[in-house]
């Protein structure tokens, strides 16, 4: 999937909407007045980025008409703090309030891919009791103290992806003067995600190309130098993929994130 640029979810006659899924077009009618925000590579690098940000603002905007403005302002805040576009998460919250306030359900998932060319978008939703308890329950699971920070399994799962043959000869192919093989390709990515994923396996099958844009991205910046055709097969023929779901930190002191 490319980065930055939305898809025309429902423009074309032909394209598959979700049978019964009315909030699939109520997402895409939401963003339309904000498309060209969605080009700044800052903040929308992946495609996925644009949803995330998109299905935020819609929760936001439904928990802003719940509770008092007194309480609302402090969850808001924090956005400040985050590597995200501000400005345009406090507009979009005033047009979910102002123009799809009668939309109550909250978005807990989607999916987004390509079937036979055509593209086909599926959201997930929530009543506001359902999902306002859940969020209550998460809460209260996730305090803690600092003494809680000691060896112990973490709450993330680990996909590595370990390059193979189809994918070096892509890399040769660029670099014919140095070329690698596997012996010499030892570096392998480890990536962490959230351990509620219970079927990692059709969590790849749906985000496969996130993971692979950022290993292709890794050893050649210019896209256009990228396989332009890739599906979730070639994904499993240019990667040994590795899952693991019990990750055990030996060390005491909290993980860290570097930009």
């Amino acid at each position: 999937m490319k980065k930055n640029k939305v898809l025309n979810l429902f423009g074309d006659k032909n394209i598959i909407q979700n049978t019964g899924v009315k909030y699939s077009t109520l997402i895409e009618q939401f963003m339309q007045p904000f498309d060209n925000s969605f080009n700044d590579m800052t903040h929308f690098e992946y495609q996925e980025d644009i949803f995330d940000f998109v299905i935020n603002a819609w929760n936001l905007g439904n928990m802003q008409s719940l509770i008092k403005t007194s309480e609302f302002d402090p969850i808001i805040s924090t956005a400040k703090n985050k590597d995200i576009n501000y400005p345009l998460l406090k507009k979009m919250i005033a047009s979910k309030v102002s123009n799809f306030k009668e939309f109550t359900n909250f978005i807990i998932d989607f999916e987004f891919y390509e079937k036979k060319g055509i593209p086909t978008l599926k959201v997930f939703t929530q009543s506001e009791n359902g999902y306002i308890t859940n969020m209550l329950k998460e809460a209260s699971n996730k305090e803690s103290s600092p003494d809680d920070f000691e060896e112990n399994y973490i709450n993330r799962a680990a996909v590595s992806l370990k390059p193979l043959q189809p994918f070096i000869d892509w890399v040769n192919s660029l670099y014919l003067d140095n070329p690698i093989d596997e012996a010499t390709l030892n570096q392998v990515n480890i990536y962490l995600i959230n351990d509620d994923i219970l079927d990692i396996e059709a969590h790849l099958k749906k985000k496969f190309d996130r993971y692979f844009m950022m290993e292709l991205g890794e050893w050649q910046a210019n896209k256009k130098e990228w396989p332009q055709r890739r599906n979730h097969k070639m994904f499993k023929k240019w990667f040994r993929i590795d899952i693991s779901t019990a990750i055990y930190d030996l060390e005491k002191k909290p993980i860290s994130k570097m930009d």
